[in-house]
């Protein structure tokens, strides 16, 4: 069985930026444990004849043909637009610049 000092779990918590009472870090020093031990045994699994998935069930992606269309008209996307002009989107200035420059 594998375990953890009580200065591996106050070390952990010092990286996690947690502060842990002494009873939460005596809770934690048997439930981290209680990790490791599980982790050891899918350690030992032997996995070689499964194949690498992104997910626990196949997935299959309905994806539309990737087809040119037309664009959205200039109007249509400036209409709920709190401030346009020109045709564009008028932002509020986040970068300050050098006047002239």
């Amino acid at each position: 069985m594998s375990g953890l000092t009580r200065a591996e779990v106050e070390e952990l918590a010092v990286l996690a930026r947690l502060e842990l009472t002494e009873d939460e870090l005596a809770r934690m020093q048997v439930d981290l444990a209680a990790i490791l031990v599980h982790m050891e045994a899918l350690a030992e699994v032997d996995t070689s004849a499964v194949a690498p998935m992104t997910h626990a069930v196949p997935m299959d992606l309905r994806l539309r043909k990737d087809e040119p269309q037309p664009s959205l008209p200039v109007e249509v996307a400036l209409r709920a637009a709190p401030d346009a002009r020109d045709g564009h989107f008028r932002v509020p200035n986040i970068i300050k610049t050098q006047e002239g420059a």
